[in-house]
């Protein structure tokens, strides 16, 4: 067998990046096609996003739409199928499969569905959170583990509140469909929170504490290894109801908004750290938009994209950042709806693909 060459190509998004030769020709999106020649291509920027889920602007105010993108090729979401439930959404996801659970239901029970990112269609039940909680907790993992934190008590859940934040931290094995397991727990009680990862490290920032108090505080697990968070360091702003991207080496926190009690001021900020490296997050831009509510976020190797949001004027836009290179959101297209505070799933985040 011939060895590969690998070589740098400018793509035509203008990404530069690995190429390998021997392969025939790939779409913008940089999938490889089959061997033949000489031909070049750009690894590592493939890749699959999906929104699902959340709040729209008319009756009946919840959405279980799923749309589709491909993250290297900008342009409007697509149809992906349905979820099971409506309303505010969380997930998790690795390079086959994304779950998605749906908050809060008065029987104590939030349900999780799972879908397979590379075939179009609808989601089949996962299994069951060890926890009530009113808003979907949002997660990352690896290709293993997802690991899910944090989010809004409820009334059957263990002493929280409806609005209160909760600590618990939970994870589910991707490849085993069941009830979430016990890890531990963060370092502070919090709902809103955005998570990425990188291949070995799940990082939360962020969070409202309760409605009108909010944490700048970022935690990080140790992805394969149970037990509690501990602190990474400091956003640049303190606020709750942000959404985050990652590649294998820098996460980074778009939007949010905080509650001083008459309304919500809400941010456009974009920050990041350094996945390797704890310390406090440094600014890395602005989104297009200011949000007021989470965002559903996709990411692969080079790219982090937000989608829809609450300005407080529901949106579908969709936008973007090449995560290696600091700078303001560019437009990436549109969802297919109005919506916000949808769950965001790909396959290749936090050096995934």
């Amino acid at each position: 067998m011939s060895d590969l060459k690998v070589n740098n190509i400018t793509s035509r998004d203008g990404n530069e990046g690995p190429i390998i030769a021997g392969v025939s020709t790939v779409a913008s999106t940089g999938f490889v096609i089959m061997p033949s020649g000489n031909t070049e291509i750009r690894a590592g920027a493939s890749g699959r996003g999906i929104f699902a889920g959340g709040y729209t602007p008319s009756s009946p105010n919840t959405s279980s739409v799923m749309d589709l993108i491909q993250i290297s090729s900008t342009g409007n979401a697509t149809d992906f199928g349905d979820t099971n439930d409506a309303g505010s959404t969380g997930s998790t996801s690795n390079s086959t499969r994304g779950v998605v659970n749906y908050g809060d239901v008065p029987n104590s029970v939030v349900r999780m569905d799972y879908t397979i990112i590379s075939s179009q269609g609808g989601v089949s039940n996962f299994g069951e959170l060890s926890f009530v909680t009113r808003d979907g907790p949002f997660g990352s993992g690896d290709n293993t583990r997802g690991i899910l934190g944090g989010s809004a008590g409820g009334p059957n859940n263990m002493g929280g509140s409806p609005g209160k934040g909760v600590n618990f931290i939970d994870y589910i094995t991707f490849s085993t469909t069941g009830t979430s397991n016990r890890f531990g727990e963060l370092t502070i009680a919090r709902r809103g929170v955005g998570s990425c990862s990188s291949p070995t490290r799940t990082v939360w920032g962020g969070g409202y504490i309760k409605p009108q108090n909010h944490t700048d505080t970022v935690d990080f697990v140790t992805t394969q290894t149970t037990g509690n968070a501990i602190k990474f360091g400091e956003l640049t702003i303190s606020r709750g109801h942000m959404a985050a991207v990652s590649s294998s080496t820098r996460g980074a926190w778009g939007g949010g908004s905080i509650y001083p009690g008459s309304s919500y001021q809400m941010y456009k900020t974009i920050d990041y750290v350094t996945f390797a490296s704890t310390g406090n997050a440094q600014d890395f831009g602005d989104l297009i938009n200011s949000t007021h509510f989470t965002t559903g976020t996709a990411s692969n190797s080079i790219r982090g994209v937000w989608g829809g949001s609450s300005t407080p004027t529901t949106l579908n836009t969709i936008e973007y950042v090449t995560i290696a290179t600091t700078g303001d959101a560019t437009d990436f297209g549109d969802l297919t709806t109005l919506r916000y505070q949808c769950a965001g799933i790909s396959d290749s985040h936090g050096g995934l693909g």
